[in-house]
């Protein structure tokens, strides 16, 4: 791949070195002997709540702590909300049932009906794999958001995080067109999927496997002006099909950049969506690997559609490619560490917890050679505890979505957007219970009235 970084030195996207001026901020952590004003930095402290992150964990966490009372403000790096739903590109949700009922309730199953209307043929009794409109999921994000109170700050990006002690966020630095501006808030929940907050306050996590491989990245894009008669009646695309034409494709050595994981759905009249291809080993902590991660999979896209002109003409020979993702679809990054770790063992044992907040029934997907899934039977789940939301030793921040507190196989089941909702509805309302009965120590709230609360919305747990 010399080539890509060949041709990205020469466009100016990366340097072969780097500098840093060091402003007494070591890995995100502002030095508190600094007093914020004598740095010239303006200081928000107009909010209660401030969430850092607006994707599906980061959206139902706003819309949970305003609707709980509290003045909340949702801090997006992009312009805007849904994460991997929407600038993700991702072309479907993942099962919303445990193919008996949906499990994924409240706010989540609210956002779920509510986003089937931008996918008229689809059938609106369907809870698994139902196809996702992302401009019209946008729009649904932007209303549920707007309607709950919550304050929303578009091309804000988190920059630094002052502590006012070893346990306790004071305030976060964001950047965007107004400089650095410091934001105060009584309690903070970390939704960036990286755990990027949680990990410069001084949290502990882990990152990929022993050996820190991550599993695999995936920029997903959509082809449009495909012929739809010879899209529905020909041949499967997906991967469980062995006679898709992507694996002739992928024998006839032509196409180097794709594989066999391919995922297509209708989007609309024409336009398909693909979750497919494979970025390795992506750090999506460091900015120079996501660089080059965003170039090769822009390429995949493009050796995908010209694979598919020549193996699936009828249906793919005038298409082009409408759009590839603004956002890597990044599967494995950092797991902040919490009271508790949720194990691959909890999930074979279909384990319940007496602090649950929720339920998962995904299956384990760890995208990485060789790994086989493992999948429930019909009907069965587990629970997610309350307790894989706190981060250990850091009192006023609750982690939500990707980097909830999991090893590294049951975070295969965990990552995916339905359980990002429940996780993000519950960090809300816990945020606002910890400001109400116990200084601000999301640690100590009392967990039965939680889930007295989350009860009363629609959530659905044992």
């Amino acid at each position: 791949m010399s080539s890509r970084r060949d041709f990205l030195k020469k466009a100016g996207l990366i340097t072969a070195a780097i500098t840093t001026n060091a402003l007494n901020i070591d890995a995100g952590i502002l030095d508190s002997n600094k007093p914020l004003m004598n740095r010239n930095i303006k200081v928000d402290d107009n909010w209660d709540v401030i969430i850092v992150g607006g994707g599906p964990a980061g959206c139902t966490a706003a819309i949970s702590a305003a609707r709980e009372g509290a003045r909340t403000l949702l801090i997006e790096a992009m312009g805007q909300l849904g994460g991997m739903g929407t600038a993700g590109m991702v072309p479907t949700w993942c099962p919303f049932s445990d193919g008996t009922k949906i499990i994924y309730r409240g706010l989540a199953e609210k956002i779920f009906n509510e986003s089937k209307k931008g996918v008229p043929h689809e059938k609106k009794s369907k809870l698994d794999w139902v196809c996702i409109n992302p401009e019209y999921l946008m729009m649904v994000y932007d209303k549920f958001v707007a309607e709950s109170g919550a304050k929303v700050l578009f091309f804000s990006r988190l920059a630094a995080v002052k502590m006012a002690s070893k346990d306790r966020i004071d305030s976060i630095i964001i950047a965007n067109k107004s400089g650095l501006v410091a934001y105060k808030a009584k309690v903070f929940i970390d939704a960036t999927g990286d755990g990027d907050l949680a990990a410069w306050a001084g949290a502990s996590f882990k990152k990929g496997d022993d050996k820190g491989q991550v599993q695999s990245s995936t920029l997903c894009f959509s082809f449009a002006n495909v012929d739809m008669y010879n899209y529905t009646n020909g041949p499967s695309l997906h991967t469980s099909n062995p006679n898709s034409p992507i694996y002739e494709a992928i024998a006839s050595g032509k196409y180097p950049l794709i594989d066999s994981h391919i995922n297509s759905n209708i989007v609309g009249p024409g336009v398909i969506q693909f979750n497919a291809g494979h970025v390795v080993n992506v750090d999506s902590t460091d900015p120079w690997a996501t660089t080059m991660a965003m170039h090769t999979g822009r390429e995949i896209a493009e050796q995908y559609l010209e694979a598919l002109k020549e193996f699936q003409p009828k249906s793919f020979g005038s298409s082009f490619v409408v759009k590839t993702a603004s956002l890597l679809g990044v599967r494995d990054s950092r797991r902040i560490e919490g009271d508790y770790i949720f194990t691959v063992d909890d999930w074979m044992q279909r384990k319940s917890f007496n602090d649950e907040i929720g339920r998962n029934c995904y299956y384990i997907d760890v995208h990485k050679p060789g790994h086989k899934a493992t999948r429930y039977k019909k009907g069965e789940s587990h629970g997610i505890p309350y307790r894989c939301l706190t981060p250990k030793g850091i009192k006023n921040l609750l982690t939500a979505g990707r980097c909830i507190s999991t090893d590294e196989e049951a975070f295969g089941s965990i990552r995916v957007m339905p359980p990002c909702l429940v996780t993000g509805e519950a960090a809300g309302m816990a945020a606002v219970h910890a400001i109400k009965q116990t200084r601000n120590d999301v640690h100590s709230i009392d967990v039965d009235f939680l889930r007295k609360r989350l009860k009363e919305e629609g959530q659905y747990f044992i």
